[in-house]
């Protein structure tokens, strides 16, 4: 009866939510919505921005940027007389022509709940069709693209700590822009913060001086990059040296551990250029952020973002690195055009990942890998559901907040579509020709899944196999792919093989996992072990605590062990687990782990009120994007 009640209540919570989605589309529309991108303002169309300078001054008191920005605009179509522009929650204090320091008329539409506002900028009377606009401004405390760390949520303890995550829609929080990354542009900026502090940003650093007690650092980014792209962060930091080109940056506290972990970034770096082609971004640096950073990673160009889960003291968990180092040409160089093509950015990365693992491991390592996300993944299209539209590769946004759409099928169905064409055309020697062609046809570019096709086809015209090809099941169809690629299932093998054992037992006796088999199982078989056993029937509590102690699971450093271990445990529900989950999930940020923690701990009636009231408590300290997405799994007011 409490089920079947709770079951109806979380059915019109889902309608009613629905509802709320569509009536909010209908007002984004007359607010002036995008026909370009579904999830912006902006009418590039109309009128483009080429370049921004920004000029921000940092405050951890007021937990505001402070500043200006000028953007470079140009007449798309010469009858256009306004720009317009995405904002969120952003306190304007004045526009201008940057030119001649006039001012300018303006308009703040109405605000959209997560989308923000639609700016309209009146542009002057003038013969040529491009334009300086000077706009003068602070971000909200509350910015959802800004995180603001107290000194208690940091390594060191000691100063506070603030870095951006603007992926997908929130640059608008902090920079009045062109959120859409149809949009491209080269960028600089000048950014004021104390003299203690290090300031970073995904650009080069060109200089910095000291003035009136504080720190200017110039920084230029002269590749093109959507706003998304655009990052900065500011703390309390050291360096140390990986290769020619790459550097990690830490607090003190870490530093020399990140060091050690990083240390083949160079060589990952080396093997992608092997694959892809020239790397365009100069130097490619690593910033360890605090716990609360919600993802692995975040391909800021010159700089990418990693969590400090990745710390296994083993170098096990690099290869996220890989992922974003390929990044560099997998949505950075080659970008696509609105998040509905999410696929194209995310896909082929997991696709040159792997290739990278493949080569600096085995092609044995690269299989196995593929083939564990192939169980992730089916578990994300049964818990999204298989027939809704957001386990499509190519989505409908209309409506659905990029944030809301976010999930690994993207990711794991985008990489096995392309591991299937691969096959398809001849294999890897035929397939990587193609890649590179691909990467320097559309550098600089946004580009929709059409476009892909399209270059697909062409290239491989003379290829009979690509007859075969179901464009629409792949692209367009809910649910699983149509086809799982015939991996290279060895290393895997072995791993099933003691899983079985493992679910046959009955919990009496000695545990049928002898010492020697676990010595021979690397951290990615583990990680393969126990993902396979998450989606098993729950398991006893005297076999679980078996198998803690032959593979010491409860002191385990790495956290992609550590997370399936614990989903596991609360699956079962091993009333001692639920602390240490809900001290995990406090303290680490990443959604990968804590939103399926909460969701267990909210599938379990008895846990229920418990996971409610920790995030409640804790939900300050999360990234806005952990914090909206988890409060939906709680089924509690973003």
């Amino acid at each position: 009866m409490i089920f079947s009640l709770l079951r109806k209540r979380s059915t019109f919570s889902k309608i009613f939510k629905i509802d709320l989605q569509q009536k909010q589309f209908v007002r984004m529309e007359k607010s002036g919505l995008s026909p370009l991108d579904p999830s912006s303002f902006a009418r590039p169309e109309l009128v483009v921005v080429t370049n921004i300078f920004i000029n921000l001054n940092v405050n951890f008191h007021t937990k505001v940027l402070a500043g200006y920005v000028t953007l470079d605009v140009n007449k798309t179509d010469d009858s256009a007389k306004e720009l317009v522009l995405d904002t969120l929650k952003l306190n304007i204090s004045s526009i201008y022509d940057a030119e001649n320091e006039e001012k300018l008329e303006y308009k703040i539409g109405e605000e959209i709940p997560e989308y923000g506002s639609k700016l309209t900028i009146q542009l002057p009377d003038k013969e040529s069709n491009s334009y300086k606009i000077g706009i003068k401004y602070d971000t909200d405390p509350s910015a959802s693209g800004l995180q603001w760390l107290q000194p208690r949520a940091t390594a060191g303890k000691k100063h506070p700590f603030m870095f951006t995550h603007f992926e997908p829609t929130h640059a608008r929080s902090v920079i009045p822009c062109q959120d859409t990354p149809a949009v491209k542009t080269k960028y600089s900026a000048t950014i004021s913060a104390p003299p203690e502090y290090t300031v970073l940003m995904s650009a080069i650093c060109n200089g910095s001086k000291t003035l009136h007690g504080g720190k200017l650092s110039h920084f230029v980014q002269n590749v093109p990059v959507p706003s998304y792209l655009i990052a900065l962060a500011v703390g309390v930091l050291e360096s140390r040296t990986l290769g020619a080109r790459t550097h990690v940056w830490a607090e003190k506290e870490i530093i020399e551990e990140c060091a050690y972990e990083f240390a083949e970034t160079e060589k990952q770096l080396e093997t992608a250029e092997a694959i892809c082609g020239p790397y365009e971004w100069g130097i490619y640096d690593l910033l360890v952020l605090p716990p609360s950073f919600p993802f692995g990673g975040m391909e800021n160009p010159c700089l990418t973002f990693v969590t400090p889960t990745l710390l296994a003291g083993d170098r096990s968990l690099a290869n996220v690195v890989a992922h974003e180092i390929a990044h560099s040409w997998t949505g950075n160089l080659v970008t696509n055009r609105n998040f509905e093509h999410f696929w194209l950015n995310e896909g082929f990365t997991v696709f040159v990942e792997r290739k990278i693992k493949g080569r600096l491991e085995s092609p044995q390592s690269q299989d196995l890998d593929a083939y564990s996300h192939v169980s992730e993944l089916k578990e994300t299209v049964e818990q999204i559901g298989k027939d809704n539209q957001l386990t499509q590769l190519v989505v409908n946004l209309k409506g659905v907040h990029p944030d809301d759409a976010f999930s690994q099928v993207p990711y794991e169905k985008g990489q096995t579509f392309l591991r299937y064409l691969e096959n398809v055309v001849g294999g890897s020697d035929v397939f990587e020709p193609f890649l590179r062609k691909y990467f320097e046809t559309y550098k600089y570019k946004s580009i929709d899944t059409n476009d892909f096709k399209n270059y697909f086809e062409r290239h491989f015209s003379e290829n009979a196999n690509i007859s075969s090809i179901d464009w629409e099941a792949w692209l367009y169809t809910p649910g699983m792919p149509p086809v799982i690629p015939d991996y290279d299932k060895s290393l895997a093998v072995f791993c099933d093989e003691l899983l079985e054992k493992f679910l046959k037992w009955n919990g009496e006796g000695q545990i049928p996992i002898t010492t020697s088999e676990r010595d021979q199982m690397s951290s990615a078989q583990k990680i393969y072990f126990l993902q396979a056993l998450s989606v098993a029937e729950p398991q006893s509590l005297e076999k679980l605590k078996a198998l803690d102690e032959l593979f010491g699971l409860d002191g385990i450093k790495n956290s992609e062990i550590k997370f399936r271990w614990l989903k596991i445990c609360l699956k079962a529900h091993w009333e001692d687990k639920v602390d240490t989950a809900l001290s995990w999930v406090n303290i680490v940020g990443r959604m990968k782990f804590v939103r399926p923690l909460y969701r267990e701990l909210y599938n379990w009636e008895d846990t229920r009120q418990r996971a409610i009231e920790n995030f409640k408590l804790n939900r300050a300290n999360m990234m806005h994007v952990s914090a909206y997405t988890v409060s939906k799994d709680l089924h509690i007011e973003a």
